[in-house]
Parts: C-alpha cells; structure tokens; sequence
C-alpha cells in the first residue's frame, strides 16, 4: 500500500511505502528569520511528517540539505544539532543550490524507516 502524506497540487510532503517514509523538500513556512530559524522551522515538519507516517527521527536513514548559500552551514548545523538525536545520525549531504523562492534559506529532504 502507498501512503501521500500532506498532498498538495503538484505534490505530496512524503510518501509511505515498503517500510520506509521519503520526505519531499521541505521549506520554512516562516522565511523572516535567519537560516538557524528556518533550518528549526522545517526541522519541526519534518518531525510532524515523520510522526504522522509513525515513525520519527530516530529512524532518518539519509537527509540532504540544499542551502541557498553554503555561508549559511554554521547557522543551520546549529539548529540541525539541537534537533538531532545523537545516538542515531542519519548519513547526510549538504549542498548549495539556487531555491525556487529566494526568500528560503534550506530546503531538507530525506528517507526514514517506519516500524512494523
């Protein structure tokens, strides 16, 4: 069975199949605060996506970030490691890439486990 959590209209924010979650690029909702800002704030959808697919961080298997500007990694690892569970570190990428709308700092995707 597949799951699309939290569709819109060119796309679903993750989708559920086989045991594992893919999340789709998350952006801030909020876009008036620095990368450490909108690194938190997508980092709290990622949690609420994760939940609402019955998993949680705990579980992330691979993350990529894409920043705006690679100057901002300072700002979004410290949000990233207040966020991070220490004992289950997902591999990781980070990039710099022109985002769609220039007011975004990052943009996360990745892919979780799901228990059952």
């Amino acid at each position: 069975m597949i799951r699309r959590l939290a569709e819109e209209g060119r796309l679903s924010g993750a989708v559920v199949h086989g045991g594992l979650v893919w999340l789709a690029g998350q952006v801030p909702d909020d876009t008036s605060g620095d990368a450490e800002a909108q690194t938190a704030d997508v980092l709290r959808q990622i949690d609420a996506l994760l939940a609402e697919a019955g998993t949680d961080k705990s579980r992330l298997l691979s993350v990529t970030v894409v920043l705006a500007d690679i100057g901002d990694a300072p700002a979004m690892n410290r949000a990233w490691g207040s966020w991070l569970d220490p004992s289950a570190k997902p591999a990781r990428m980070t990039i710099q890439a022109p985002l769609v709308d220039p007011s975004w700092k990052v943009e996360i995707t990745g892919v979780a486990a799901v228990p059952g």
